[in-house]
């Protein structure tokens, strides 16, 4: 069994043989909300754009909001966090039902037929571009890229790309061009990728 953490006492990644689960510790809410916003505005989008334009930001926020009421709130929070949750289906064409287990830094830059089955596992500064589908994968790696159309239905590794239907595995390195977040240059883990896509005198491409 292969253990490893990152963001500090608030996440743990486990992975077991072919399997992998991300439990998520007892850091509030609010902070996987500001995680998430911090993604948006690594990309130099403005404050007020995330909050109030960017579909895919509004998506994560009632994510959030759901798995914290279905996981701790009483019997009142809950259908209210299942409504909101619906009426954000509705709106934006994303469903992220809450009982997905996702790390922090989830970025959405899209709106529309993004959908996750609720057994959906997602690493860490993960990715997410339009008419994406997740089905029931093992597990999706830190800091991978699904894009456009993409079917997920098997693992992904860790800063991977990945494309079509069913998806593959475009690229290992590719995803230094398009995840950014709050101290990626410090992130052991990242670095330790990046200087192995270095020592093959492959840069990100």
């Amino acid at each position: 069994m292969r253990q490893a953490t990152r963001h500090k006492a608030s996440t743990v990644w486990v992975q077991v043989g072919d399997g992998a689960r991300l439990e998520l510790h007892h850091t509030p809410w609010w902070r996987h909300i500001y995680r998430d916003f911090r993604r948006y505005r690594v990309t130099a989008d403005a404050a007020l754009r995330t909050i109030f334009l960017t579909q895919g930001f509004w998506a994560s926020c009632i994510y959030r909001l759901s798995r914290a009421g279905v996981k701790h709130a009483g019997w009142i929070s809950r259908p209210l966090a299942a409504l909101a949750q619906k009426l954000v289906e509705i709106v934006t064409g994303i469903s992220v039902p809450a009982q997905c287990e996702i790390g922090d830094g989830l970025y959405i830059g899209h709106y529309g037929s993004i959908i996750l089955s609720p057994e959906a596992r997602i690493g860490h500064n993960c990715s997410l571009a339009q008419n994406v589908t997740i089905g029931v994968a093992g597990a999706i790696g830190d800091d991978v890229v699904v894009c456009a159309g993409s079917v997920v239905s098997r693992s992904v590794p860790a800063r991977a790309v990945v494309m079509g239907n069913p998806a593959r595995v475009v690229s290992y390195d590719g995803s230094f061009d398009y995840v950014f977040y709050d101290g990626m240059d410090v992130d052991p883990a990242r670095r330790e990728s990046l200087e192995k896509v270095r020592s093959l005198n492959v840069g990100p491409a």
